[in-house]
């Protein structure tokens, strides 16, 4: 298995690598953000280990940049930054872990291999299902382009169908994954939030994309149509 570390610091890249060849990895170098984001861009590898302060261009754009142009390698951001808006930023550029230095290597080991079962599935920051978006940073929806004003409630049961979209989710499916673990009022609030977003997302644009299915839930359509 092939990974690439891109860290500046000489002596951490050459001790990560050593160790990281001793536990099976073949592993490359790269000494600041511009050389990271290129060799990222033309070997196939099977995890990135991301410094965030680099020289060139940072760990975040180098992450952001690489999600752009569709490399789905999975990230571990391996940083002294151990600030929790750094982490929040890493992670909503794409990145798949974060690792706080000082570490235990075994630590790093075992995140890296948990990474690379999970393999290089595309994983856009930007929900689609046919001309409905969903951005769960920016908490923004559109469709064909017109923002869709949503309240907090009715985005996270979008995003839930979103995230699911094609499947058929039940409302108790819908109210353990968007409402609180002790939430025991009555299930049909699922059908009045749905009725809501069908009156944002559907019906101003003619549209039918939250589907019923009788005895069965709700389903995201996957053409929107």
């Amino acid at each position: 298995m092939r990974v690439l570390i891109v860290e500046d610091e000489p002596r951490l890249a050459e001790g990560m690598r050593r160790g990281l060849e001793a536990e099976g990895f073949a592993v490359d170098l790269a000494a600041n953000g511009v050389d990271g984001l290129w060799l990222a861009g033309q070997q196939p590898y099977a995890a990135i280990v991301l410094d965030l302060m680099l020289p060139g261009l940072s760990g975040f754009t180098v992450c952001r940049r690489l999600r752009d142009d569709g490399v789905w390698t999975p990230v571990l951001v391996v940083t002294a930054k151990d600030g929790v808006l750094d982490q929040v930023e890493a992670l909503e550029t794409g990145a798949d872990d974060y690792l706080t230095k000082p570490y235990a290597f075994a630590i790093l080991v075992a995140r890296l291999r948990a990474l690379i079962r999970r393999g290089d599935t595309p994983r856009p920051p930007v929900l689609r299902v046919g001309d409905l978006s969903l951005d769960p940073a920016t908490r923004r929806v559109e469709r064909g382009g017109a923002e869709i004003d949503l309240t907090a409630r009715e985005f996270a049961v979008l995003e839930f169908l979103f995230r699911h979209a094609g499947e058929v989710v039940g409302k108790r499916r819908i109210l353990d994954g968007v409402w609180d673990f002790g939430f025991d009022g009555d299930p049909n609030i699922v059908e009045v939030y749905i009725r809501h977003l069908r009156n944002k997302i559907d019906r101003p644009f003619g549209r039918a994309s939250i589907e019923t299915l009788r005895g069965a839930g709700y389903r995201l359509a996957d053409d929107a149509t």
